[in-house]
């Protein structure tokens, strides 16, 4: 059966942006050094005088006008308001106690409303949900991860929960209207040796760092890393080389979310300095191990404007998750998908270093990648740009099936599949000739136009549910059956 009349079902289902939802970050105005005096105070001081400067009056008056504004906006928003000001209370130039309206006026002039998925929501990936209790007969509970844009094109990853019933058609739970970061964790400590090897990948260790690591022990916490760093600074300057060296730790860290949120509640929002440009393409997985206790991770891309750092993060629960670096030769770029179990007792990856080719790799340690080898080159006129994964491979009887996607003419992407041994997946033993998905008419148009893609699909029954975004704008989703997938490839 030829790839273009296999019998792909669009669902009528679209995840759109919602610009109504918006999550409160903290604010503190930039300073313009060329429209300042340089011996102004900090724009921040000169906003506390002002608010200082207000009766107890103006200053109730002014606070109910912002609750009644938005406190129906936001869950908590005293207590966020509280947290804020604790944040800038060490600019407050006097000792005086201040009145609690005083404070929380105050948090709420340095906080901000952000929509941050009002420009995109697309490169899905679906996952089952860690609770499968009280699901109907022949049902699966799923979690969706989503890339949502906002404003300055800044990525993050938020979720969705649903359902797909027996017949394989997607039903997405109505989200919240409301949204909150998670509380973050530093790490408790980093290994010198490794975090050295880290910094020389990224193409950091130099004679600074080198003297800043001679300081510390062999295991060293984040505070006894940043004073190393001011101690050294302060006699051989190289202030970027030193705040580098935090960006990489910083990008090592942990969060977690009450269970009482929902998970459309939930968002990764960029928190390291790694990040500060965005988190990119989150691809889930369930992984089992040899014990068969499973733990859900995601490779993705952490951006701050001019590194790219792939990163890891996993979770049991979708509520606690810990995030750190990818380390090794074999991890410098994007698009990696870890494969959902072991492979003849190693950890088994796919990934792009070249950008053109599909790779793999493999490794004895999750966190540790240091060869790979070209799996598949671009061969279709539809991929002959370049091609990648849509995710990680899903074991079937026949083999490992992969999502790829392809670049072809006028950039256009489109998704395929390819069919890897079950034993040894560095060999291809299928391989589709024509698109499973391609944009059509009315999918062509969006953020960035003719484009298909996912992050991740899942088998269901017999059959292949496939989130994936449209014209990175939206997303969707479609279904096929796996065995007419398999039958349609031509052999390798």
């Amino acid at each position: 059966m030829p790839s273009d009349s296999l019998p792909l079902k669009r669902q009528p289902v679209f995840i759109k942006p919602d610009p109504r939802r918006v999550l409160i970050r903290p604010f503190l105005p930039a300073v313009e050094p060329r429209a300042v005096n340089p011996t102004d105070a900090p724009r921040a001081l000169k906003i506390l005088a002002r608010i200082l400067s207000l009766t107890d009056a103006e200053v109730d008056a002014l606070l109910d006008e912002v609750l009644r504004d938005f406190g129906d906006r936001h869950q908590e928003i005293r207590s966020i308001f509280t947290e804020r000001f604790r944040q800038v209370e060490k600019y407050i130039p006097t000792d005086r106690p201040l009145s609690e309206n005083r404070k929380l006026l105050t948090g709420s002039y340095f906080t901000n409303e952000y929509s941050f998925e009002c420009a995109a929501l697309f490169n899905p990936s679906i996952v089952p949900h860690p609770d499968q209790s009280d699901v109907p007969d022949g049902s699966l509970r799923i979690i969706l991860s989503l890339r949502a844009t906002g404003e300055g094109h800044i990525s993050s990853i938020t979720f969705r929960s649903g359902l797909v019933d027996s017949s394989a058609a997607l039903q997405i739970d109505p989200s919240s209207r409301f949204i909150r970061e998670p509380r973050y964790f530093p790490n408790t400590s980093y290994n010198r040796e490794l975090f050295l090897k880290k910094l020389g990948e990224l193409g950091l260790a130099d004679d600074f760092n080198l003297r800043v690591l001679e300081g510390v022990q062999e295991t060293f916490t984040l505070d006894e890393l940043r004073a190393a760093i001011e101690i050294h600074r302060r006699y051989h300057g190289n202030e970027d080389t030193g705040q580098k060296m935090l960006m990489v730790a910083k990008s090592n860290y942990e969060f977690s979310f009450e269970p009482s949120q929902p998970v459309s509640e939930r968002i990764v929002f960029p928190f390291s300095p790694s990040q500060s440009n965005g988190i990119e393409d989150a691809r889930f997985v369930r992984f089992i191990e040899q014990d068969n206790s499973s733990c859900y991770y995601a490779t993705y891309t952490a951006y701050d404007g001019r590194t790219i750092l792939p990163q890891l993060v996993e979770t049991r629960d979708f509520l606690h998750f810990k995030v750190c670096t990818l380390n090794g030769s074999a991890v410098q770029n994007k698009g990696m998908a870890l494969f959902p179990r072991r492979v003849n007792g190693l950890y088994c990856m796919l990934s792009r270093q070249d950008n053109e080719n599909i790779r793999i790799m493999y490794s004895d340690d999750l966190h540790f990648w240091y060869e790979s080898k070209i799996l598949l080159r671009p061969t279709e006129p539809w991929e002959f740009i370049q091609m990648g994964n849509c995710g990680s491979p899903m074991e079937t009887s026949a083999g490992w099936l992969v999502l790829t996607h392809g670049v072809g003419a006028m950039r256009r992407y489109c998704i395929g599949a390819i069919l890897l041994d079950r034993d040894d997946p560095s060999r291809v033993i299928g391989r589709l000739k024509d698109p499973l998905i391609k944009p059509e008419a009315e999918e062509r148009e969006g953020y960035v136009p003719n484009v298909v893609y996912t992050c991740g699909a899942l088998i269901h029954n017999g059959t292949l549910v496939i989130p994936y975004a449209i014209s990175d704008s939206v997303s969707t989703v479609a279904t096929v059956p796996v065995d007419a997938v398999i039958a349609a490839m031509a052999p390798v």
